[in-house]
């Protein structure tokens, strides 16, 4: 387990005494756990909280309805000698180390979440707003042109990491730079005259040789 939020998982099997003995053996090891007797009982729980794995007692009425339903992770479980049934599964009975290593596995296979993009960039006595376009200096605005807000809107994408100016070009939207791709220096250049106390020096927009430009926040 990492330093993230434990996963939820939902538990969902008839046998009470063996969701109760995976409920207590699962938090254990550091999950969340919820239980559902049935399908219908499963249902009532999905529509109303976030699971990150689902354990499904494949045998279970209603089970193959309820998993087509289900956006999280499914780890059906399985009896012995029954046919193994699509996606991820693991055969009853089972030792519980075994199902905890079955459940790392495929939690560790999600893609990790996005990051999303700041809405406000802070640099010293300045801020961009980035969803209005509106760039202040110590509460005042500072004018801006059509395409310095959007230059300033692909930077902010990648707060803090090089873009190249082929890559501005292609989120300018502006096909007919591709060829003088120094049409972006020339923006980069202006736009530092508002943004730097020194734009000789950028602080805070800043040329990484070789790799393009990197806006930079506080």
């Amino acid at each position: 387990m990492t330093d993230q939020a434990p996963a939820h998982l939902l538990v969902v099997d008839a046998d009470e005494r063996l969701r109760d003995l995976l409920r207590q053996y699962l938090k254990t090891q550091g999950f969340l756990v919820s239980l559902a007797r049935d399908a219908t009982h499963a249902a009532r729980l999905l529509a109303g909280l976030d699971f990150d794995l689902v354990l499904l007692d494949a045998a279970m009425p209603g089970a193959e309805t309820l998993s087509d339903g289900i956006s999280a992770l499914v780890l059906r479980t399985v009896p012995k000698d029954d046919v193994a049934p699509r996606g991820e599964w693991i055969a009853k009975p089972f030792e519980p180390t075994a199902l905890c290593e079955k459940i790392n596995a495929i939690l560790d296979r999600r893609p990790p979440p996005a990051v999303l993009a700041p809405k406000m960039v802070l640099m010293g006595d300045m801020r961009f707003d980035i969803e209005s376009g509106l760039l202040e200096r110590s509460g005042e605005p500072v004018r801006l042109t059509g395409t310095e807000v959007q230059l300033l809107r692909a930077l902010a994408a990648d707060l803090g990491a090089p873009v190249s100016r082929g890559e501005l070009v292609a989120r300018l939207g502006r096909e007919g730079l591709q060829a003088k791709a120094r049409a972006v220096d020339v923006q980069i250049t202006r736009l530092r005259r508002k943004l730097e106390a020194d734009p000789k020096a950028p602080k805070h927009l800043q040329t990484v040789r070789g790799a393009g430009y990197m806006l930079v926040g506080d």
